[in-house]
């Protein structure tokens, strides 16, 4: 489902490939957005595509990336592709990332930074549950 939908916003997108090049992009993507840089630890991307018009970004990576990260405590789960809808300090209709809840693996559909609370990035699921972090705990 992800590729099609990638495959949707492919034309006027700034796609770049190469784990390096990436990387670079996106953290800058995720700067300009207003985003803590340290929100896709992924490995080996093999491409990377912005399309600013329909507000979309997506990763496409060699293999699934499990990524604890260590200040909170919290496990996610980063599909082959991933997939975001993407306006300032919002992530919406995110595609491929899970987060694991005691026993289950809960898809994350949403991320934002709200204004009212600077410092926090709220993690909303699909089942609706919702989580609020600092963000220094997703800082590079």
């Amino acid at each position: 489902m992800a590729t099609q939908i990638i495959r949707n916003h492919r034309e006027g997108a700034d796609i770049t490939k190469g784990d390096s090049d990436c990387k670079k992009k996106s953290l800058q993507v995720l700067q300009e957005l207003g985003l803590p840089k340290g929100l896709f630890p992924l490995e080996n991307i093999e491409e990377f595509g912005y399309n600013r018009n329909a507000g979309f970004i997506w990763f496409v990576q060699k293999k699934k990336v499990e990524h604890t990260f260590k200040k909170i405590k919290q496990v996610v789960s980063y599909a082959l592709e991933v997939t975001a809808f993407v306006e300032k300090g919002k992530l919406k209709k995110i595609t491929g990332v899970k987060t694991k809840e005691l026993l289950l693996w809960l898809s994350v559909v949403e991320v934002y930074i709200e204004e009212a609370s600077k410092g926090k990035v709220t993690f909303k699921t699909g089942t609706g549950l919702s989580e609020s972090f600092n963000a220094s705990a997703f800082e590079i």
